[in-house]
C-alpha cells in the first residue's frame, strides 16, 4: 500500500506547483492574447468574464459535491479539468479556442475553489490557520518564481509552449494526488440516508443558516463582492497599460514577455519578504490585528493602483505596478485565514464556494463594464475606475476594526 504525504506537507506542495503552473500560464497570457490572437481590450475583459460566468453557475454545485463526496476528489477532478482547459489555449490560438479553454478551466476552478481550503482546516485542526495560509503563501512565491522564469525562458521561443506545458503537468499533478494526498478527517455534511439531491438542499440549507447567524461572514462575502468587482479591470488590463500607455526599456533588445517575467520575479521576491514580514508580526490572539492588517494593507493596495493607472512614466509605473500585486498578494491569505476561523466544519466547502461565486459575481459585473470604458476612452482610465470600485472594502474593515459586534 502506497504511503500518504502528511495533509500539511501536500498543502504546501500544492500551493507551490499549482502557482508554478498557474504563472507559467499568466507571465505569457496576456502577451498571448495580444500578439498572438490580437485580442482588444474588450475582448480581453470579456474572456474574463466568460471564466467568472463559468465560475459562477458551478460553483455552489462544486462546493456542495466536496462537502457531500470528498473533498480530495472535487480537487483531482479540478486540476484535471484545468489542464485540459490550458491545452486547448495553448494549441490553437483564436479567440474562440479562448473562450472555450476558459469555460473548461472556470468548471475546473469551481471544483478546487473551497475544497483545498476545506480539506487542509479538517486535516489539520489543531494548528493556527494564519500560519497554515501564509506559509502556504510563501510555498505559492516560491513556485510563482520558478514557473516565471521558466514562462520566460520558454515563451522567448513560443508563448504557447508555457501553456501547453502548464495543461500537462496540472494532470499528472492531479494523478499525483490520486497516490499520495490524504483524506482521514472528512465527513459528509448530509445524512446518509437520503439521495443525493436532498443532500445538496441539505448542506445549502445549513450553509445558509450558518451565514446568516454570523455578522462577520455576511461583512467578508461583501467584501468578497468588491474584490470582485475591482479584480478582472486590473488582471486584464495592467499589461496592456504597460505596452500601450509606456515604452519598455530597450536593453539588450529583450522581449516583452522577459520584460513582464523579470517584473513578476521581482515583485514575488517583494511579497515573499512582506509575508515573512507579517508571519512574525500577527500573533494567533488578534482578530483585530488581522482587521487592522487588512485596513492599512488595501488602503495602500488602493493607492497603489491609482498611481499605476494614471501615470504613463515606466519608472513610476513599474514601481507603482510591483506595489500594487505585493499588497494584494499579503491580503490574500490573512482574509482566507479571517473567514476560516469563522466557519463551521460541515459546511465549509459549500460556504467557500459562496465566497468564490460572490467573487464571480463581482467579475462578472464589473468586467465589461471596466471592459467598455477601457475600449472607448483608454486602458489607464480603465484601470483608474478599477480602484475606485475597490474603495468600499475600506470602509468596510474600517467597520470590522471598530464594532466587537462583528466577532459574535
Amino acid at each position: 500500500m502506497i504511503k500518504k504525504i502528511s495533509a500539511y506537507k501536500i498543502y504546501l506542495l500544492y500551493s507551490g506547483i499549482t502557482a508554478l503552473l498557474f504563472s507559467l500560464v499568466t507571465t505569457v497570457m496576456i502577451v498571448y492574447h495580444i500578439e498572438n490572437v490580437h485580442m482588444n481590450p474588450l475582448q480581453l475583459i470579456l474572456v474574463g468574464t466568460v471564466l467568472e460566468a463559468v465560475c459562477f453557475t458551478f460553483e455552489i454545485p462544486t462546493g456542495i459535491v466536496a462537502d457531500v463526496y470528498s473533498r480530495k476528489l472535487s480537487i483531482i477532478i479540478g486540476l484535471i479539468l484545468i489542464g485540459i482547459g490550458f491545452a486547448i489555449e495553448g494549441s490553437i490560438p483564436m479567440f474562440s479556442a479562448v473562450i472555450i479553454s476558459h469555460v473548461v478551466w472556470g468548471i475546473g476552478s469551481t471544483f478546487t475553489s473551497g475544497s483545498v481550503d476545506a480539506w487542509i482546516a479538517e486535516e489539520n485542526k489543531n494548528v493556527d490557520f494564519n500560519q497554515i495560509y501564509l506559509r502556504a503563501a510563501q510555498a505559492g512565491q516560491i513556485g510563482s518564481v520558478i514557473g516565471i522564469i521558466l514562462a520566460t525562458i520558454l515563451g522567448n521561443f513560443s508563448v504557447r509552449i508555457p501553456i501547453l506545458l502548464s495543461g500537462v503537468l496540472f494532470v499528472i499533478f492531479a494523478l499525483f494526488l490520486v497516490l499520495f494526498m490524504p483524506e482521514y478527517s472528512f465527513r459528509p455534511s448530509a445524512p446518509e440516508d437520503i439521495n443525493t439531491y436532498g443532500k445538496m438542499v441539505y448542506t445549502m440549507k445549513r450553509s445558509v443558516g450558518f451565514i446568516k447567524s454570523k455578522p462577520i461572514i455576511s461583512l467578508l462575502l461583501l467584501v468578497t463582492l468588491f474584490y470582485g468587482l475591482s479584480s478582472e479591470g486590473y488582471d486584464r488590463l495592467s499589461t496592456a497599460h504597460f505596452l500601450s500607455d509606456t515604452t519598455l526599456p530597450k536593453l539588450w533588445n529583450l522581449q516583452p514577455v522577459t520584460w513582464f517575467g523579470i517584473f513578476g520575479i521581482v515583485g514575488m521576491v517583494l511579497s515573499a519578504i512582506s509575508m515573512q514580514f507579517i508571519i512574525k508580526r500577527l500573533g494567533a490572539n488578534g482578530k483585530i490585528r488581522s482587521a487592522v492588517i487588512l485596513l492599512i494593507t488595501n488602503t495602500f493596495y488602493i493607492m497603489s493602483m491609482v498611481v499605476f493607472a494614471l501615470t504613463r512614466d515606466f519608472s513610476i509605473m513599474l514601481i507603482a505596478y510591483l506595489s500594487t500585486n505585493m499588497f494584494r498578494s499579503v491580503n490574500e491569505p490573512i482574509l482566507n485565514a479571517w473567514i476560516n476561523r469563522h466557519i463551521d466544519d460541515n459546511a465549509r466547502a459549500t460556504i467557500l464556494s459562496t465566497n468564490g461565486l460572490i467573487n464571480s459575481l463581482g467579475q462578472i459585473i464589473g468586467g465589461p463594464f471596466i471592459g467598455v470604458l477601457a475600449t472607448n476612452i483608454s486602458v489607464s482610465f480603465g484601470i483608474a475606475c478599477t480602484a475606485i470600485l475597490l474603495t468600499p472594502v475600506i470602509v468596510l474593515y474600517a467597520l470590522s476594526v471598530k464594532s466587537d459586534k462583528i466577532y459574535s
